[in-house]
């Protein structure tokens, strides 16, 4: 673990499709200010956070150009055309004081309502080791689907999490991880994923539910009454 805290790489090249609107997804409004902009707050918040290194869409006309957040430096990077490639291109664009053991986080730009104590948890745990995830055991019953959409069978809930962000993994590991799973031409779709398929087990870190994924237009209303549930009082 750096002496100076973790850098977070923040993928945020995606478009959105599925909220609608005029723009991305990251750059509509919650409570009068981008989706984007609670996420980095509530991240740079975190006293073991040295940096954030958001990761845009190449020609993004609509990032709002912030240089630092609560005193972290706040630097961009061209992303790709998947979260992975993003997430790799965050990686290679971290400054040189990070070095290829050093733990990285990686956080959705479309979660904003992560709990401070959600991420010194996943430090502190996932730390010990080679890293890990936030996540969350499933709870309700899981159904597979057949073709129609009917409900073909009950599967079994047992030992199967939800994974969420910031998910924590050592910078050269979680690139070389990337860089192979491309290479293999899977599509990977977290980084635990990336690193499953390099031959890790990633730790599951229990965190809060509430620490949605704004996806759907209906999110937005359900993020911001959270934000204001849980919004932190200073740093963790």
């Amino acid at each position: 673990m750096s002496a100076s805290g973790l850098w977070c790489v923040v993928p945020a090249a995606g478009r959105g499709l599925r909220v609608g609107g005029d723009r991305p997804k990251q750059y509509l409004p919650i409570g009068g200010r981008p989706l984007i902009e609670h996420t980095l707050d509530r991240l740079a918040r975190h006293a073991q956070v040295a940096g954030l290194m958001v990761v845009l869409s190449p020609g993004d006309e609509l990032w709002p150009g912030l240089a630092s957040m609560h005193g972290k430096p706040v630097l961009t990077a061209p992303g790709g055309a998947e979260r992975c490639d993003s997430v790799l291109a965050g990686l290679q664009a971290l400054p040189d004081s990070v070095g290829e053991t050093d733990f990285v986080l990686v956080h959705d730009a479309a979660r904003p309502c992560v709990r401070l104590a959600d991420i010194s948890r996943l430090i502190e745990l996932a730390g010990r080791g080679e890293g890990g995830l936030l996540g969350a055991p499933l709870r309700d019953t899981l159904k597979r689907a057949d073709p129609a959409g009917c409900s073909a069978l009950t599967e079994p809930r047992d030992l199967r999490w939800r994974a969420f962000t910031p998910q924590m993994f050592r910078r050269g590991a979680l690139s070389v991880a990337l860089r192979e799973a491309s290479r293999r031409g899977v599509t990977v779709s977290d980084e635990a994923m990336a690193m499953e398929l390099a031959g890790h087990a990633p730790l599951l870190v229990e965190g809060a539910e509430d620490n949605i994924k704004v996806t759907t237009a209906a999110d937005f209303a359900l993020a911001e009454f959270l934000l204001g549930r849980t919004a932190p009082a200073g740093k963790e």
